[in-house]
């Protein structure tokens, strides 16, 4: 089954300094049917007005993962990691048993644009960590580059507490690119920028997600190109 979410369906907020979309449940937006997809429970899609950012503040029990699209983010945690993040790179950030972290937007000038995910881990009372890691940008291009993974975590992998595995992709006009998933398990995929079209029948523009179960072949195609992230979930 393919379940289309287009981006209007997203609950918006506009809070001056920060614009957010969240696909799933959080903060002041709450759906009792729309809590999480498997162990991903947070997908937001932020906007941080320069100089800007959300202050220190507490999780646990949670993967946290970020990417930024656009511009910069200055990521400072409890255990003594402080880091920029740019489009080319994904944090992961293991809240285990307690962290306190912020997330600001250093720059003068520019706002940054990020997508953050939250998943269940796949054990409780893990000792906080986090990593950073840069992926080849040139690897993108009609392909599908794994860029956080619990199964496949390297130099250019980031490692996750949850069997899963996070791509991205960045498809040229024309092109496709095939998935094959192992039965029993679901996807999520969201479009960034551009159109696609899954298995010849559902069509997605830019900000759309679907929410895939039950569908072990996908073939993702586009007519003028896109930028897309996918993601391989358990299908707990």
């Amino acid at each position: 089954m393919i379940t289309l979410y287009p981006a209007a369906s997203r609950f918006s907020a506009n809070h001056g300094w920060l614009k957010s979309n969240f696909s799933f449940s959080f903060a002041e937006y709450y759906d009792p049917n729309n809590i999480g997809f498997g162990p991903l429970r947070v997908f937001n899609d932020d906007f941080v007005a320069p100089q800007n950012g959300f202050g220190a503040h507490p999780h646990n029990e949670m993967e946290i993962v970020s990417v930024v699209l656009k511009g910069q983010l200055q990521h400072q945690d409890s255990t003594g990691n402080k880091e920029v993040l740019r489009p080319g790179e994904v944090q992961r950030m293991s809240a285990g048993t307690g962290i306190i972290h912020s997330e600001e937007n250093p720059s003068p000038d520019e706002e940054v644009n990020f997508l953050q995910l939250w998943f269940f881990p796949d054990q409780q009372g893990l000792a906080p960590s986090y990593e950073q890691k840069a992926y080849d940008q040139a690897g993108l291009k009609n392909n599908l580059l794994p860029v956080v993974s619990k199964r496949d975590a390297n130099e250019q992998i980031a490692f996750i507490n949850q069997d899963l595995t996070l791509y991205l992709s960045e498809l040229e006009a024309g092109k496709s690119v095939s998935f094959k998933q192992e039965p029993g398990r679901k996807i999520y995929l969201f479009v960034i920028e551009g159109e696609v079209t899954l298995n010849e029948a559902h069509n997605l523009n830019k900000r759309d997600a679907a929410r895939i179960t039950e569908v072990t072949d996908l073939e993702i195609k586009t007519g003028t190109g896109a930028s897309f992230m996918l993601i391989d979930l358990p299908g707990q």
